[in-house]
């Protein structure tokens, strides 16, 4: 079992004489240390500063042109992913009360203007200031709703795992701002509501 058997031949294998290793001198430490070497103060430090701002400007202009393509490849951390994608694109496709306040309350601002200068508005500029108040807390309750109905369906859509936990800030921040200065531009039209 352990032992040689009896009838294995005898006979010494040659093996073939291939060199082996890199074909080249390893190089001394200091040489290699050499190599690597690099300033930490570069030596022009204009060019290295027009090269930095150059640098920094086309990852703004990339960014740029990503939040108004929606190219989520180059969009800040906080807009990537597919989550973020269906919130935006749900919000977008609704009629948000929120939308309407910043028109709104710079009509009431206006009104109560116009009540300084003319004391028989004074009435209506203190309804307007109250109005302003129930127009505020109805498109804030509209959106809390809102954002707590998408994140249910996220959460069934895409798992809990997927949902962050600034959604529903998210959500609000968006359904407040106007559809033009909403940025990333929104990507689909009123009623085309994500599946």
């Amino acid at each position: 079992m352990f032992g040689r058997k009896k009838n294995e031949d005898l006979t010494p294998t040659v093996e073939d004489e291939t060199p082996s290793g890199k074909g080249r001198p390893t190089p001394r430490r200091r040489d290699a240390e050499a190599r690597n070497k690099r300033p930490l103060v570069p030596t022009d430090r204009k060019a290295a500063r027009r090269e930095q701002r150059a640098k920094y400007a086309e990852a703004r202009e990339r960014m740029n042109q990503a939040m108004v393509t929606g190219d989520d490849q180059h969009m800040p951390a906080q807009h990537r992913g597919p989550v973020r994608r269906y919130l935006r694109d749900y919000v977008d496709a609704r009629w948000n009360l929120g939308e309407l306040f910043l028109p709104i309350a710079a009509l009431i601002v206006l009104i109560m203007l116009g009540a300084s200068f003319i004391p028989a508005l004074g009435n209506v500029a203190l309804l307007a200031f109250y109005s302003l108040y129930i127009i505020v807390f109805i498109a804030l309750a509209d959106a809390i709703i809102l954002a707590v109905r998408l994140r249910r369906k996220v959460r069934a859509k895409f798992g809990q795992d997927r949902v962050g936990r600034g959604v529903i800030l998210y959500v609000i921040m968006r359904a407040f701002q106007l559809r033009r200065t909403r940025l990333p531009k929104p990507q689909i039209k009123r009623g085309e509501f994500p599946a």
